[in-house]
């Protein structure tokens, strides 16, 4: 980065802006320098839950008035947001945890800004997919991201299906309720040995790794009395010779107390 590209981004939050603030998944040591200068300075933090941002900004001593901006209300709220930073207002717009509209809300405040020539500036940071995909042990050089699986059996399935000749690794997020579903289609329409990697609470205390042949890791998991936590699978390309052939468990240390 040269000294303009520091200067244009490093300076004081500006009025009339939207900043799209990452926040961490788990573990608070992670939040950026500039993330922390941000919410400090903006008018407004817009967020999916007032009381889980709230005891975010509290643990840094920070005090923002919030407003909600969630699935159930996006679409009114993004015109207010919009209109109010079109006014002057600088507000910061973030997840529960991670880069917000990263199969988070955020979409349509983003789209109704820009319709009215707000800036919307992004302040990066964690991202549960990302971070999957780097210990994932699966080609990161081309990779796509689908979100969340679909919760219909029938659909679900056909996602993963589309993947049988697939060059590319393919991250998905999952609910624990769902992920042995998951993994159970994966491993029979797309072969015991095809290479996945499950990511279950990135950042937190119980952080851990799964990776292996899918026959393999669907044994493991299988072999629990429930699954837990959050969940990101990351599905391997059909033809990936330089991947090992054994399943390895990595847990994190102990993280930061959680927001």
């Amino acid at each position: 980065m040269n000294d303009l590209d520091a200067g244009q981004s490093g300076g004081a939050a500006a009025a009339g802006v939207i900043y799209l603030v990452a926040t961490p998944l788990g573990n608070l040591e992670d939040i950026t320098l500039r993330a922390l200068r941000i919410l400090g300075e903006v008018s407004l933090v817009a967020c999916e839950d007032t009381r889980r941002t709230g005891r975010l900004l509290k643990h840094f001593q920070i005090s923002k008035p919030l407003v909600s901006c969630h699935d159930h209300n996006e679409a009114r709220r993004a015109t207010e947001l919009a209109e109010r930073a079109a006014a002057g207002e600088s507000i910061a717009l973030v997840s529960d945890a991670g880069t917000p509209l990263i199969a988070d809300p955020g979409f349509r405040v983003v789209r109704a800004a820009i319709e009215r020539g707000v800036r919307v500036v992004p302040v990066p940071g964690p991202s549960a997919a990302v971070a999957a995909l780097s210990v994932s042990g699966l080609p990161s050089h081309d990779f796509a991201f689908k979100g969340f699986l679909p919760s219909k059996s029938a659909k679900r399935r056909a996602a993963i299906r589309s993947l049988e000749r697939s060059d590319s690794s393919t991250v998905f997020y999952e609910a624990p309720h769902r992920i042995l579903a998951a993994v159970a289609d994966t491993r029979e329409l797309l072969g015991d040995s095809r290479r996945i990697a499950i990511a279950r609470e990135l950042t937190k205390l119980h952080e851990e790794v799964l990776r292996g042949p899918v026959a393999s890791v669907l044994e493991a998991l299988s072999a629990r009395p429930s699954q837990k936590g959050e969940f990101v699978l990351v599905i391997g390309p059909a033809d990936d010779r330089a991947a090992s052939g054994s399943r390895s468990t990595t847990a994190a240390p102990p993280a930061a107390p959680a927001a």
